[in-house]
């Protein structure tokens, strides 16, 4: 007979990652006076995917800044602020505007402790949605964290579970300089259950959410998902697959990286950036420095077609990794 639940013990709360974001927010704001969230529409409209719902009526406008629509000047802004003493979380609505405002990122945030001889500190956290999948055509799907994770000098966080959406923030938050945060579109609506024990997350750490034996398959951000569900395919066929979810793109961890591949011997690389100068051939390259002896296959990588995305659904589905071409990956790495 089965036993019944206690009487006195609650279903644990499922929440959403938008939610967990907020709510990772909402604790810093509560905190510290000294953060304020700036941004396109992140105010009246609680920002353009949800977020920030409900924060400017119980924050105010003066730490809840809608601002005008010009990346390079709130972006610059931010990082003057921070400079002041501040602790500035800007959002950008989705990657591609990023690009107006790589002068300031690049230029000044990533590089003024280094010009000024360790005297400035730049502890900004930007925020912006990343990754396809949603429809939104050639403009506005970008992947680029790959492009982020080659400058020096700033941090790249790609948290893809609801405690690293909660959590991620406040230890950002904590870092003396600039945390870029890239939030996969597809998730914000994806479920999960907090866990309880934790009020913080390591920043520096891949995480490997779940264990194998035949192969090692290597992803952050809105792929972890789609890893996630290949592994199951996968299972079902007797294949143990390894999934390592890298979290944070720069500085990569490269220990837990080949300490799973040392497990395996086997490595496939889930990348929705474009395969030219990705963030996946620079892991492939790393774990052939380090790890060549330990592999028994060449190293395989899933990545996104290289066109600009398709506005069509079938085809943005078929220019993008999905569960069937990882599981094909997978099998024709441990073959």
């Amino acid at each position: 007979m089965n036993a019944r639940p206690s009487a006195g013990k609650a279903e644990a709360a499922r929440t959403t990652y938008r939610e967990a974001l907020r709510e990772g927010l909402r604790k810093a704001l509560r905190e510290d006076d000294r953060v304020f969230l700036m941004g396109e529409d992140v105010g009246r409209y609680g920002g353009c995917f949800g977020v920030s719902l409900g924060l400017l009526e119980e924050f105010g406008p003066d730490r809840i800044r809608d601002t005008p629509l010009s990346e390079s000047a709130f972006v610059g802004a931010g990082i003057g602020a921070a400079l002041g003493g501040m602790r500035p979380i800007v959002e950008i609505m989705t990657v591609n505007f990023s690009l107006l405002a790589l002068d300031q990122i690049m230029n000044n945030a990533a590089t003024l402790l280094h010009m000024s001889g360790g005297q400035l500190n730049v502890p900004i956290v930007i925020r912006m949605t990343t990754g396809a999948g949603r429809q939104l055509a050639a403009q506005h799907s970008h992947s680029l964290e790959g492009w982020y994770a080659h400058i020096p000098g700033i941090r790249v966080l790609a948290p893809a579970t609801v405690d690293d959406a909660r959590h991620m923030l406040a230890a950002a938050l904590d870092d003396p300089d600039p945390v870029v945060l890239f939030e996969h579109g597809s998730l914000y609506n994806a479920e999960g259950v907090l866990d309880d024990t934790l009020d913080s997350v390591g920043l520096d750490s891949a995480s490997v959410r779940r264990p194998g034996t035949d192969v090692s398959v290597i992803t952050y951000g809105g792929s972890l998902p789609k890893v996630l569900s290949a592994a199951e395919t996968l299972a079902e066929d007797g294949i143990s697959a390894e999934v390592v979810d890298l979290r944070s793109l720069r500085p990569l961890d490269d220990a837990t990286v080949l300490e799973s591949v040392g497990r395996t011997h086997r490595a496939v690389i889930v990348d929705e950036g474009w395969r030219s100068g990705s963030i996946s051939a620079e892991i492939m390259a790393r774990i052939t420095e380090q790890s060549f002896y330990e592999l028994d296959a060449p190293l395989l990588r899933v990545c996104s077609q290289e066109v600009p995305m398709p506005y069509a659904r079938q085809l943005e589905e078929a220019a993008l990794p999905q569960p069937a071409s990882i599981v094909a990956a997978a099998r024709k790495a441990v073959a």
